[in-house]
């Protein structure tokens, strides 16, 4: 109870600091959003203070015969619809369920995933990504951009009328061989489909740079000219040893310089998507939570609620 009183006693100033743009000027042509996977978000009154329009879950390519996984993508759903946010879906590992990473076969991802969109599309997602973070070391598709390309192929087959996150890249070294081999991959006909790409630029976000981000956009761009991109997640890392000791007010800084990487690429980058809304232990393992896991804000959010009327939503 002490810490709700707190937090609305706070929520007046973040208010305020939500409505003073960070600069003068028009408005950068980049939707910003908030990812997460729990639906606790939404009821968030510092949530609902930014006005967000749009969000980001991902979910095991198994859900569908998953109920553990299946019952709160449901939920996060559900909620996000009755706040009127729209959500991408990104097909992932099923690790976090079962504690493995399985390749699955062309064949049990088209079933599982046709599934999954027989069951969401009709509560609205109609914008979907095909595997997240397919050049992550963590992911069965590190080693198989081929089968990457497969499921994209598989996707638009299942999934007619939805927006379509082709291909989805830690902007790590390892992404401009990772692109060339998964478009190779593709018939001329789907390589010319593939053209929104999303890109997780955390090392340029939390190190100051543009490599990442400037590579992964020539790269992709040299195999499909009309490619176009959103930053489907990125955020000011809070910890993730042994890299990023906790450290609250370094993420600020790194939240403030992810702004300002949109700004710079928006000519390519539409959309991004901020990782993660809140933290289930503070400074546990990966942590970038806007919010800690009492729900107070932290002090990137009072640093990303001062940029957001810079850009749209």
């Amino acid at each position: 109870m002490r810490t709700r009183c707190r937090l609305l006693a706070l929520l007046p100033c973040l208010l305020g600091l939500a409505i003073v743009p960070a600069s003068a000027g028009a408005k950068a042509n980049v939707s910003i959003a908030i990812a997460d996977e729990n639906a606790s978000m939404f009821d968030s009154p510092v949530y609902q203070a930014l006005h967000m329009k749009r969000t980001r879950y991902f979910i095991p390519w198994n859900a569908a015969t998953d109920p553990q996984a299946l019952g709160p993508a449901l939920q996060f759903v559900t909620a996000a619809r009755a706040h009127g946010v729209k959500v991408l879906m990104h097909i992932s590992t099923d690790t976090f369920t079962h504690g493995v990473a399985t390749l699955p076969s062309v064949a049990a991802y088209t079933k599982n995933v046709k599934a999954l969109i027989k069951l969401f599309k009709p509560l609205g997602v109609k914008e979907w990504g095909v595997w997240n973070e397919e050049n992550h070391v963590s992911e069965p598709t590190y080693r198989s951009p081929k089968r990457a390309a497969q499921f994209f192929v598989a996707m638009r087959k299942i999934c007619t009328g939805c927006t379509i996150v082709a291909l989805d890249l830690l902007d790590a070294k390892s992404a401009t061989g990772y692109i060339k081999s998964f478009y190779k991959a593709l018939t001329p006909r789907d390589r010319a489909k593939a053209k929104l790409v999303g890109i997780h630029n955390y090392e340029d976000v939390n190190h100051k740079r543009t490599s990442g981000t400037q590579g992964v956009i020539t790269a992709v761009r040299a195999q499909n000219p009309r490619a176009q991109f959103w930053v489907t997640e990125t955020g000011g890392i809070v910890s993730l040893a042994p890299k990023f000791p906790c450290d609250e007010a370094r993420a600020a800084k790194s939240t403030a310089y992810m702004f300002t990487l949109a700004k710079k690429f928006s000519r390519y980058v539409k959309r991004l998507y901020y990782y993660s809304w809140s933290t289930a232990s503070n400074c546990g393992g990966f942590d970038a939570g806007l919010t800690r896991a009492n729900g107070a804000p932290r002090p990137a959010y009072a640093t990303f609620a001062q940029a957001l009327p810079g850009f749209t939503r």
